[in-house]
């Protein structure tokens, strides 16, 4: 299905795991990072769920969610799935958790917390302090865990067996929440928002290089 010569593979996959380490390259027939075949170079690069650039996603997300409010006065809780089954399920939330600590972007708190293990996004109100409270799902799509389950665990929606409703967005668009003496604002999955073909270019900027390619246009 592709002419070029050289060709970058982003796989648009919020963390590292069995499909990105394993599936990928057996099913793209990948020698490792960068793979000459058939008279092409083919370079394969990291999940955009790990790069830096989502850093300025999340605190993008977190200003449109909550405008006018100071973020000394807002706690950041990145919601992941979790999972005992791949341990690194949990490093790229646990990462930006820690990047946006370090980039002094003046939050009172920023946690990371998860649907399937703890620190669960359930106990949400014990894991945060702050008056107003930002929830940003690490996901790359909405569907049933941002539009049902997460806000079931947020206590913002009753459970609704069956499909997603007609309705899935309006869990977004009724911000703020008043729950547990805080004001909740919950948003759609990052990966929704448009900056993320910006993200996907970063990753080909920083796609393994060898010393017979150029570096892409």
């Amino acid at each position: 299905m592709i002419d070029a010569d050289e060709v970058f593979v982003v796989p648009n996959f919020i963390s590292e795991g069995y499909f990105t380490r394993d599936v990928l390259p057996r099913e793209l027939e990948l020698a490792g990072p960068v793979t000459h075949a058939g008279g092409r170079t083919i370079r394969y690069c990291d999940p955009v769920g790990i790069h830096p650039s989502m850093t300025r996603l999340l605190l993008k997300r977190a200003a449109e969610i909550a405008p006018g409010v100071p973020r000394s006065e807002i706690s950041l809780v990145i919601v992941g799935h979790g999972t005992s089954l791949n341990e690194n399920s949990t490093a790229a939330i646990k990462a930006q958790v820690e990047l946006i600590k370090q980039s002094g972007a003046g939050f009172a708190e920023v946690v990371d917390a998860y649907m399937e293990e703890e620190p669960l996004v359930a106990k949400w109100d014990e894991l945060t302090t702050a008056p107003n409270v930002v929830v940003v799902p690490f996901f790359i799509a909405d569907g049933l865990h941002s539009y049902e389950d997460i806000p079931v665990l947020l206590g913002i929606s009753e459970a609704s067996p069956g499909a997603i409703s007609a309705n899935q967005g309006e869990v977004f668009r009724r911000n703020p929440y008043s729950l547990r003496h805080r004001q909740l604002f919950y948003s759609a999955a990052i990966g929704t928002d448009e900056l993320m073909a910006d993200v996907i270019l970063d990753q080909v900027t920083a796609a393994p290089r060898d010393p017979q390619t150029a570096s892409p246009a």
